[in-house]
């Protein structure tokens, strides 16, 4: 009984971080980062102590929770920058990118939220350096208009975020539509190209 005790704690110890991840998220992808941890751990079926034993901070277990987006993201870029068209490249970044955020607002916070100490959450720093060599190249091929500035990139997943619906396809179309709209802002010569679907977002008056 005592040699198997050992091994016993180690799979609990797995159990309560699996099921932590797990409800942190399910919660970061509907609520956003602003969740408290003791709901996590509540969500969980753990006490704060052994969340904050395994994750002893928020910026950590935002990690460890994206990181299978954190792998998409760079996924996108890495294919974006590989187009041999960089406008091209550079719309498909915005487009997937967009997408991936407003299926997971969580993902979307934990890119653009500064933690104190953390080194690059979400791959902010590795995508933004990518998106910024990317833009020169769509830039220098007159595609892009000339006075884009990376922080235009920001303020435009910092307008995606703020699109919210109760429905996940809502708010992912929406997110598709808002990308066509700012690709064409974009543009160096604009051509007003059909955009995706609008979503239904307001009543229409009758």
């Amino acid at each position: 009984m005592i040699d198997r005790l050992p091994h016993t704690l180690r799979s609990d110890a797995l159990d309560n971080r699996e099921r932590i991840l797990d409800a942190a998220r399910a919660l970061f992808s509907a609520d956003g980062l602003g969740v408290p941890m003791r709901e996590i751990a509540r969500c969980a079926g753990v006490g704060p102590a052994t969340l904050y034993r395994h994750f002893p901070t928020k910026q950590v277990l935002a990690t460890e929770a994206f990181a299978d987006q954190l792998r998409a993201c760079r996924t996108i870029v890495d294919q974006g920058c590989a187009d041999p068209d960089p406008w091209r490249g550079l719309c498909l970044v915005i487009e997937k990118i967009c997408e991936l955020h407003a299926r997971d607002r969580g993902l979307g916070e934990a890119f653009l939220t500064a933690f104190p100490g953390a080194p690059d959450v979400a791959g902010r720093e590795y995508t933004v350096k990518a998106v910024a060599g990317l833009a020169q190249r769509a830039k220098d091929a007159g595609h892009l208009r000339s006075d884009f500035v990376l922080d235009d990139l920001i303020l435009i997943l910092m307008a995606n975020k703020g699109i919210h619906s109760r429905s996940t396809d809502t708010q992912v179309t929406a997110s598709r539509r808002f990308a066509g709209l700012a690709i064409q802002a974009l543009k160096a010569s604009p051509q007003h190209a059909p955009l995706p679907p609008a979503a239904r977002l307001v009543s229409t008056p009758s």
